[in-house]
Formats: C-alpha cells, structure tokens, sequence
C-alpha cells in the first residue's frame, strides 16, 4: 500500500488524524494534514482506507 496526499484540497477537518493517527498528523499553523508513512504496515491498512473515506477534501490516495 502506498499513500499520498494532496495538501492543497486538505480542508483541515482532521479525520485522517481520529482514523490512523499512526498515519497521519495535522500542522500546527494550519491543521493541514501532513503524512507520517507513505508506506503503513499491513496492521494500519485498514486505517488509512477508513481516513481516506473520512476525508471530506479527497485529499488521501491509496494505491494498493
């Protein structure tokens, strides 16, 4: 699994972060979404699937 995100359609909600905060993480100044592992274990693949769906931007790709 690999994943990527587009930080310039992040609405800054902070979903990706309640899903797989393993994942992802929020900048301070602006709550925009920065990613902690392009590539999750297995155990937290399911995670980044549930915060991609959570993402009301589409800001999260997932390539299987």
């Amino acid at each position: 699994m690999k994943v990527t995100v587009d930080q310039d359609k992040c609405a800054s909600s902070g979903n990706c972060v309640m899903n797989a905060p393993e994942i992802f993480d929020q900048r301070d100044d602006d709550g925009v979404v920065v990613l902690r592992s392009e590539n999750p274990p297995a155990d937290q693949a399911e995670n980044a699937r549930k915060a991609a769906a959570a993402c009301p931007a589409l800001a999260i790709h997932i390539e299987e």
